[in-house]
Order: structure tokens, then C-alpha cells, then sequence
């Protein structure tokens, strides 16, 4: 499985961005999908996932009510809509997917693939 992020840039606090992760390989339909964001000089942190229906979502709550993620399995691409964006989200953005059956989407550890980032900069 290979995964391509895009859709990063520069915004201004308050502005919007959508992120990308365009999947190949046949197995996308069953895997689970997270964003995870990594800023300069601090550790990665999960930023959001959704199961591989579509149905189970989570958010981490520095992102809650601002970031929304989503999917569309036939286009094999995973979405992050990112809204009233924040100086402190400044970092690069990971997307990440793996077929496990996970008890939490929240750890980095337990995804298999990983895209390749995209630097989201918010100014303020």
C-alpha cells in the first residue's frame, strides 16, 4: 500500500484547508485511515482516524468541532477538512492506514503504512 498526502500550505488563523490521502493498493475498503501531525521539536500526535466503513470516527480534543475526517473508498482517498485553523496546528501532517483490528485509533504505532507528510502553516 502506498499513500500520497497533499493539500497543505499556508493559511492564515481562522482559515480552512482540506487534506488528501490517496491510497493504491486493494485493500483500501478494509483499512482503517489517521491523520496524525508531527510539529517541529515535539513528538507525533494523533490528530484524527475513521474505520474502514466510514461509520467509527475519532478526533483528538484539540481538534474537536474544527477538524472533520472523512472518506470515500471508491475514490481510495481519505479526507481531513480542517476549519478555524490555529497557529499551534502548524506541523506536517501525516496520513497513516493499517487492516488491523484496533481497541484505539489513537496510536501511531499500530499503523502499518505511512504517506510521505504535507506542511500545513498557519500564520497568525
Amino acid at each position: 500500500v502506498q499513500l500520497q498526502a497533499s493539500g497543505g500550505g499556508l493559511v492564515q488563523t481562522g482559515g480552512s484547508l482540506r487534506l488528501a490521502c490517496e491510497a493504491s493498493g486493494r485493500t483500501f475498503g478494509r483499512a482503517i485511515m489517521g491523520w496524525f501531525r508531527q510539529a517541529l521539536g515535539k513528538e507525533r500526535e494523533f490528530v484524527a482516524a475513521i474505520s474502514w466503513s466510514g461509520v467509527n470516527t475519532d478526533h483528538a480534543d484539540s481538534v474537536k468541532g474544527r477538524f472533520t475526517i472523512s472518506r470515500d473508498n471508491a475514490r481510495n482517498t481519505a479526507y481531513l477538512q480542517m476549519n478555524s485553523l490555529k497557529p499551534e496546528d502548524t506541523a506536517v501532517y501525516y496520513c497513516a492506514s493499517t487492516e488491523r483490528v484496533l481497541s484505539t485509533m489513537r496510536y501511531w504505532g499500530l499503523y502499518d503504512y505511512w504517506g510521505q507528510g504535507t506542511q500545513v502553516t498557519v500564520s497568525s
